[in-house]
């Protein structure tokens, strides 16, 4: 049967049953039993051992496959095995499980006649309780389709018949396919992925460059200024704001230095002092905070009020327009 729960169900119902087996062992040969047992199981094991030399066997009793193939390689020696005993004539071995594994029930023949043994298992077992289960389907008939939740925990708890004496050892074979939940997560990721990436696109095409919300974005090459009138003064005030306190004014002062030091070497003066817009007049205005001195005071605030506050040179946003007075 196959059940299934939404959580992990209770381990907490406990059984019991007896095997009763009849083995002959030739010489070195041994025979096992595997019994899958959760924590806080017991094991009782009757042996009675049939020789008319009173030999002597090796029961042990193995966590795990590796374990038993240790002690099958050298029988004498206990090595990791849980209970490693000697047995002869009739007695009674006990072992608790403390961990849930597979464990090998074990009987080796060492002598070199053949020795007859009768064994009877008594197993108390505690397993997991079926009641809750949400879904039951028998594996006998049909095929099994358990569906999991997308999200939070899903538990299926498999179970088989118990061995009947006097049968032959029946294999079970079950297959477990989680492909249609691996497709569901693919499938999932990926249009997480697509829909991210869309978001992104999306950002782009409508975000402003240079930090400009609500402005129409313009071509490199479109004209700065409309035509100048020339009845314009460039004299005048500073534009927006007089106050003395901006952090870039000493670029200012640099700026005159470096002028000052071209006029010493010679260089055509006229030509860097005229306005980068109009040509007709002198620079004598900057932008804040940038710091470019490039046009006159009259092409200054028309590019501040006209083209919403770039500068010509570096295209940042221009705070203020300050004039610059000759003494």
């Amino acid at each position: 049967m196959l059940y299934g729960f939404y959580g992990a169900p209770p381990l907490d119902f406990e059984i019991s049953w007896n095997e009763t087996h009849n083995a002959s062992l030739p010489f070195d040969f041994h025979k096992e039993w595997m019994f899958f047992l959760n924590n806080d199981s017991e094991v009782n094991i009757s042996y009675n051992v049939i020789s008319p030399r009173s030999s002597t066997l090796f029961l042990v009793i193995a966590r795990g496959k590796e374990s038993l193939a240790e002690w099958i390689n050298d029988p004498s020696y206990p090595s990791s095995i849980l209970s490693w005993n000697i047995i002869t004539g009739s007695g009674e071995i006990q072992q608790e499980i403390s961990t849930t594994y597979d464990y090998y029930i074990a009987v080796a023949n060492s002598n070199y006649e053949e020795v007859k043994v009768q064994l009877k298992f008594t197993v108390k077992a505690v397993i997991y309780n079926i009641s809750q289960a949400h879904y039951r389907c028998s594996l006998s008939n049909k095929l099994c389709s358990l569906k999991l939740r997308f999200l939070g925990a899903n538990t299926a708890v498999l179970t088989s018949p118990a061995p009947k004496e006097g049968t032959l050892d029946d294999y079970w074979y079950v297959k477990v396919s989680y492909t249609p939940r691996w497709l569901s997560y693919f499938l999932g990721s990926g249009m997480m992925v697509i829909i991210t990436l869309l978001a992104f696109k999306f950002c782009d095409i409508f975000q402003p460059t240079n930090g400009q919300r609500g402005t129409e974005i313009r071509p490199e090459q479109a004209p700065l200024l409309l035509h100048k009138d020339d009845d314009v003064s460039s004299r005048g005030s500073s534009y927006d704001s007089v106050s003395h306190d901006e952090e870039d004014v000493e670029d200012i002062f640099k700026m005159n230095s470096v002028e000052e030091r071209a006029l010493k070497e010679g260089e055509n003066v006229n030509l860097k002092r005229q306005c980068v817009i109009c040509f007709n007049a002198s620079r004598d205005c900057f932008f804040l905070p940038c710091g470019h001195c490039a046009a006159c005071f009259s092409c200054g605030r028309r590019i501040a009020e006209d083209h919403a506050g770039t500068c010509p040179i570096c295209r940042r946003k221009i705070k203020k327009v300050r004039k610059i007075f000759e003494v």
